[in-house]
């Protein structure tokens, strides 16, 4: 099914991502045209395609439209977003010419559901990626001073719980791409739709997500080395600090029988 007369020269894609999860069987009262991702449509026309991750692409919707829709979304989303990211296309629709991106817009033959599906797929994912991109900057801007007073003083840091809690931003990030984003993993609609590997590949590549997704593996692989060095180090001071207690008290108690037998028996 498309979007809109075949005759119309271009659509708007807008994708949207509002929270860091959704679950698309719990939307009801839209008529709904594809699953996995789910595909329905917008009472004033367009289709909306939304995906696990918490994005949503919008096809050919107005602003008005994509508002109401979003209130509809976001009581079924966990972690709404304060600043949702946001990514847009043109696609323009010419059966007689070949599919791929040209210039600032998409070109495809017709606009069935398996395309917009594909191409949602794609755009959720630059939106995941561009917000789980933000956070590792965050990460990287928190954990580089203590790297440096490690580098300048030979110290590190006094309390575990900041290190534990980078670790713990890493591995969520990591968790949302590959579990909640499936960044790494192609579309299932390329299983039933293999003629359209050639757009996916395209636009893949358009938007860099392979690159991108590497880039994000090796800043929190070093993310996870640097905070993972700093805590084996905090834990060698303190394992130190609790065997001089214990030599301490060892001195101390060897110090008191020394007395007991020296003086208070003399």
């Amino acid at each position: 099914m498309s979007v809109r007369d075949e005759t119309m020269p271009s659509i708007e894609a807008q994708a949207i991502l509002l929270g860091h999860s959704f679950d698309p069987r719990r939307l009801s009262g839209f008529e709904r045209l594809a699953t996995n991702p789910l595909v329905v449509a917008l009472p004033d026309g367009g289709r909306a395609v939304l995906l696990r991750s918490g994005a949503v692409v919008f096809f050919g919707v107005d602003e008005g439209a994509r508002a109401a829709f979003l209130d509809t979304l976001r009581p079924l989303l966990r972690d709404v977003l304060a600043h949702p990211e946001q990514e847009q296309l043109a696609l323009r629709i010419d059966s007689n010419r070949a599919e791929g991106m040209e210039r600032d817009h998409l070109i495809l033959t017709d606009t069935d559901c398996a395309r917009l599906q594909l191409i949602a797929d794609i755009l959720g994912k630059s939106v995941l990626l561009a917000e789980q991109e933000s956070r590792v900057a965050r990460t990287f801007d928190r954990i580089e001073p203590l790297a440096r007073k490690l580098q300048r003083h030979g110290q590190g840091v006094k309390e575990a719980s900041g290190l534990l809690r980078h670790i713990g931003e890493a591995l969520a990030i990591q968790h949302d791409l590959v579990g909640r984003g499936e960044v790494g993993d192609k579309p299932e609609t390329l299983w039933e739709r293999p003629d359209l590997e050639r757009l996916y590949l395209n636009l893949e590549a358009e938007y860099e997500i392979r690159e991108r997704q590497l880039v994000l593996e090796r800043k929190l692989a070093l993310i996870n080395d640097t905070a993972g060095t700093l805590l084996d180090l905090l834990q060698n001071q303190r394992t130190l600090r609790v065997e001089w207690y214990i030599v301490i008290l060892i001195v101390i108690e060897i110090v008191l029988t020394l007395y007991e037998l020296f003086f208070r028996h003399a």
